[in-house]
């Protein structure tokens, strides 16, 4: 695998805090920022970057612990919500983006970038929505026991941080309606090649709020309040209907909070909604954005 072929773009790197941050900064007009969520990194956005970056400035970080950022350990950073946020928010802030961000969100990039437009509500343009939440688990779906185990055991921290079961099975389950190519399975993993370079993808896991004495519940909660200010904002929403932790059922809650949104269901395909149907929804966020000037 030549990552360099899959993945043809400029690195950069924010310093934060003594960390390496690295984002992708392709393109010029007016910017889109794309959060990426767990346990993918900005390799995921990257046929939407090629794309979108022709007429846009696409801005696409790799959080902490993910992608080519840097990969401490719990001493010298906080694998928490909140500081997922401040560095989003701390990226953009250096690069002068302030205004008329189209923002598209995946997985835990849809809590990450949403916690972002809470704190920004004006700066935000248009919402691209991919199989995420900016929400607490639907009381209409139970917790998946795969992510059961991954937060709450030993044998999960074994599994996510010793075998890469989390990224390693995404890369298979990810998608229903093709398998990924070798080469692009091995591209989606290969920054979590070690125990100590998996941190992240655990942390993320055991950083979800179930109850409401756990750390994130209330900002979660905050954050599904803000949706109630975007109901005037362009939304699309492209989902896979065969992804098994975002499904219907979150799907659902989108449709309540923002029921102004374009809903576009793909119902044979997955959680990589850009992976198993990039050649239909990366048009349709294309004609989207060209619409809704």
């Amino acid at each position: 695998m030549n990552l360099d072929t899959l993945f043809p773009f400029k690195r950069n790197y924010l310093n934060r805090n003594g960390q390496q941050y690295h984002y992708l900064n392709e393109g010029s007009g007016e910017p889109v920022v794309m959060v990426h969520g767990n346990p993918s990194w900005s390799f995921y956005y990257r046929n939407l970057v090629k794309s979108l970056s022709r007429n846009y400035q696409c801005i696409v970080p790799d959080h902490i612990g993910c992608g080519l950022s840097d990969k401490p350990t719990d001493k010298d950073y906080q694998y928490t919500l909140k500081n997922r946020i401040d560095d989003l928010e701390a990226l953009l802030d250096a690069l002068n983006i302030s205004e008329n961000i189209t923002l598209v969100v995946h997985d835990w990039g849809g809590m990450i970038g949403m916690g972002y437009a809470a704190r920004h509500p004006e700066r935000i343009k248009r919402l691209v929505i991919l199989n995420t939440a900016a929400f607490h688990l639907p009381s209409t779906k139970s917790f998946p026991v795969p992510l059961l185990i991954g937060r709450n055991t030993l044998l999960g921290t074994v599994l996510i941080r010793g075998l890469n079961a989390f990224s390693g099975i995404a890369s298979y389950v990810g998608v229903k309606r093709k398998p990924m190519e070798k080469a692009v399975r091995q591209a989606y993993v290969a920054p979590f090649n070690s125990w100590k370079n998996r941190i992240s993808t655990l942390r993320f896991v055991q950083d979800i709020p179930l109850l409401p004495h756990h750390k994130n519940y209330q900002l979660v909660s905050d954050i599904s309040d803000s949706l109630v200010h975007f109901q005037t904002i362009p939304t699309i929403i492209c989902w896979g209907m065969k992804d098994f932790v975002f499904d219907k059922h979150f799907l659902n809650i989108w449709k309540e909070k923002m029921p102004h949104a374009v809903v576009h269901q793909f119902d044979d395909c997955g959680h990589y909604i850009l992976e198993d149907a990039s050649e239909q929804v990366i048009p349709l966020i294309e004609a989207f954005i060209a619409e809704n000037p």
